[in-house]
C-alpha cells in the first residue's frame, strides 16, 4: 500500500492543477468583463489585463442607463417564478401520485417539448398575444418566461415526488386532510429542495431570456436588461466600459442566487433519484 502513496498523491495534485487550470479558462470571460468595466475609457482591445486603477464611472452610467430595465427584469422574473411553479407544483404532483394513464408518456412529451426553437414558440406566441392584448405587457412576458421553466420543473418535482412515501401521505389521508390539503402541507415541504431548485432554474431561465422580450414587446413600455444591453450596444457601440459594467450588474442577482441556493439545488437534482 506504502509503495501506492505517491503515485496516488500525484495523481491527486495532477487532478487540482487540471482542475484550477479548467476554472481558469471558464472564469476568464467573466474576469475580462469585469476587466474591462473598470476601464470605461479604453477602447476594447486596448484594456490593460490588469487595472491600473479602478473607475467605477462605467457602473455609475450602467445604472443610470439600464437600472430601470433590471427592476423590469426582476419583477417579471419573480412573477415568472411564481406562475411557473403554480403550474408545474400539481401537475408534478398529479403525475406522481395518481397513476395516470399515459403519464409516461406526458413526461417525454414535456421532455420533447424543451428541444423546440424558442424562435418558433415566440413566433407562434406573438399572434396568440396580439389577441389577447397581451402584448407589451408585464403578464404576458412573465407568462412567456414561465413557460420556458415548467417542463424542467415538472420533470423534476415529478422524479422528487415520486420518491415520497405512500405511506406518509396516507397517514395524512387517514388524519382526515383531502387531495389539497394533502398536497399543500405534506407534499410541497417535503419538497422544498426540488421547489427551491425549480424556482431557480425558472428564475435563471427568465433572467436571460431576450427572445421573448425582443418578440412580444413592440415598445419601451416592458423592457428587460437583456433587451436594453442589446439596444445599448447598438446606440452606444464605443463605450464598452459601461456595457459591460451593465453585463456585470446584470450577472451579480443570478450569482448570489446561486451561491445561497447551492445546497439546495444539490439536493433537489439528486433527491429523486433515491427512493
Amino acid at each position: 500500500m506504502a509503495s501506492h502513496t505517491p503515485t496516488a498523491s500525484r495523481r491527486r495534485w495532477g487532478s487540482t492543477v487540471a482542475g484550477v487550470l479548467i476554472l481558469c479558462v471558464m472564469l476568464f470571460p467573466l474576469y475580462w468583463m469585469l476587466n474591462t468595466a473598470l476601464q470605461p475609457d479604453s477602447g476594447l482591445l486596448q484594456v490593460d489585463p490588469v487595472p491600473g486603477s479602478l473607475d467605477f464611472s462605467g457602473f455609475s452610467k450602467a445604472i443610470s442607463d439600464q437600472g430601470g430595465h433590471l427592476l423590469t427584469s426582476l419583477a417579471v422574473s419573480l412573477g415568472a417564478v411564481a406562475i411557473c411553479l403554480a403550474i408545474s407544483a400539481p401537475a408534478a404532483y398529479g403525475l406522481a401520485r395518481f397513476g395516470l394513464r399515459g403519464s409516461r408518456t406526458i413526461v417525454f412529451g414535456t421532455l420533447i417539448t424543451q428541444m423546440v426553437p424558442g424562435i418558433v414558440i415566440a413566433n407562434a406566441l406573438y399572434n396568440s398575444y396580439v389577441d389577447l392584448g397581451l402584448v407589451n405587457s408585464y403578464f404576458g412576458l412573465m407568462l412567456a418566461d414561465a413557460s420556458l421553466g415548467i417542463p424542467f420543473s415538472i420533470v423534476l418535482m415529478r422524479s422528487f415526488m415520486v420518491s415520497i412515501p405512500g405511506e406518509v401521505i396516507e397517514a395524512a389521508q387517514i388524519d382526515g386532510a383531502g387531495p389539497v390539503r394533502t398536497f399543500v402541507r405534506v407534499v410541497l415541504p417535503m419538497s422544498r429542495n426540488s421547489l427551491i431548485t425549480s424556482g431557480l432554474f425558472a428564475f435563471l431561465f427568465s433572467w436571460s431570456d431576450f427572445m421573448f422580450a425582443l418578440t412580444l414587446n413592440t415598445t419601451d413600455d416592458v423592457k428587460p436588461v437583456t433587451l436594453g444591453i442589446y439596444q445599448y450596444i447598438g446606440a452606444h457601440v464605443g463605450d464598452w466600459g459601461s456595457v459591460m459594467a451593465a453585463s456585470v450588474l446584470s450577472a451579480v442577482p443570478a450569482a448570489i442566487l446561486l451561491v445561497l441556493a447551492q445546497k439546495y439545488i444539490a439536493a433537489g437534482i439528486t433527491g429523486g433519484s433515491v427512493k
